[in-house]
């Protein structure tokens, strides 16, 4: 089993780990996308969340890890719950699956196991990463690159929130709700709309400017790969402690109170810079609740929404063809322009 780099031992890219922390809090938010330059720590960062995920209870021996307190089940759970069997249940790692960018639609979807029909005449279904990924957190490297189809399918996927297979002479449908995280550098290609609506958070990561920062970064990896294990084991201490953090900040979720005036200013700002549809403000909303319960704070406030609003909305700014400046570059300019006028 390969080790992965320490969630705190990553050092600069404070806002990337921030959105990561914040949809391990809260999954409905929506996922992250990463853009940024290459080397920078994005699948770093990204592999190294499962060592801060909670264990999660599972059907036992389920290929989709359905939780048993839940109605959202597989086929195989509601058959056995319907012919009066108990579902055992036990504790499971959640899980984090990476997509290749080579992987086909079969091992996606998942497809008929050719060795069982071969050897025994069987016709049955073997899961492909969708599956793997329901309950958990599904990883794609340079998302952007990702083949058209397989676009299309996960658009369809995250929307409903269970994977249909009819194919093969299969008819199977099972739940794959997962937490979308993707990572990819914009020189290689833009991403399509309607998959970039599909993640709440956008981060844009840059290569760290500070000479203390890069020489701390090197000897902190280097050290990693001289010793894996040892370096690992003298991180645990504040690796455990973020983890308890994350766990409180879930218990604390629904207490923190998110006053009618801040969402009103939310919808405004929307409004202000022009997004579509009512996935921004969701996602806001969302986002703050989250900032605050990570904060220990039972209410949250305008510098909650202010550090929410440019992750959550710069890429959903629409298209100017005259203004040539990043996302991140006009949001903090419509914000100011925004903030402005509204504390007159």
């Amino acid at each position: 089993m390969a080790l992965n780099f320490p969630f705190t031992a990553i050092v600069s890219q404070a806002e990337m780990k921030l959105a990561i922390i914040l949809c391990t809090i809260d999954p409905s938010i929506g996922g992250v996308l990463i853009f940024g330059d290459r080397g920078t720590g994005k699948s770093t960062t990204i592999r190294s969340l499962a060592s801060l995920l909670p264990e999660m209870k599972s059907v036992a021996a389920c290929h989709y890890h359905c939780d048993p307190d839940s109605t959202n089940l597989c086929t195989d759970c509601l058959a056995k719950k319907a012919s009066g069997q108990k579902l055992t249940s036990q504790l499971i790692p959640v899980p984090v699956v990476d997509l290749p960018l080579g992987a086909t639609e079969d091992r996606v979807v998942g497809a008929l196991d050719i060795e069982k029909a071969l050897t025994q005449g069987i016709k049955s279904f073997e899961p492909g990463l969708l599956a793997k990924a329901n309950r958990g957190y599904l990883y794609i490297d340079e998302v952007n690159l990702l083949e058209d189809h397989l676009v299309d399918l996960l658009i369809d996927v995250a929307a409903s929130g269970e994977n249909i297979i009819e194919r093969e002479g299969l008819s199977i449908r099972h739940p794959a709700r997962f937490v979308l995280i993707g990572s990819g550098n914009p020189e290689e290609g833009e991403l399509r709309p309607q998959m970039l609506d599909r993640f709440g958070l956008s981060i844009e990561v840059r290569t760290p400017a500070d000479f203390k920062e890069r020489v701390s970064i090197i000897k902190k990896r280097d050290e990693f790969e001289r010793n894996p294990a040892q370096f690992i084991a003298q991180c645990q201490a504040e690796e455990l402690e973020l983890k308890k953090k994350i766990s409180k900040s879930k218990k604390m979720l629904d207490k923190v109170e998110v006053d009618d005036s801040l969402l009103e200013l939310a919808t405004k700002l929307c409004a202000h810079l022009g997004t579509d549809g009512l996935r921004g403000e969701l996602t806001v909303l969302r986002a703050v609740r989250a900032l605050a319960a990570f904060e220990g704070k039972k209410k949250a406030n305008l510098e909650h929404l202010k550090k929410i609003a440019p992750i959550a909305l710069g890429h959903r700014l629409r298209r100017n063809p005259l203004d040539d400046s990043s996302s991140n570059v006009r949001i903090e300019r419509a914000m100011q322009e925004f903030f402005a006028d509204t504390s007159k």
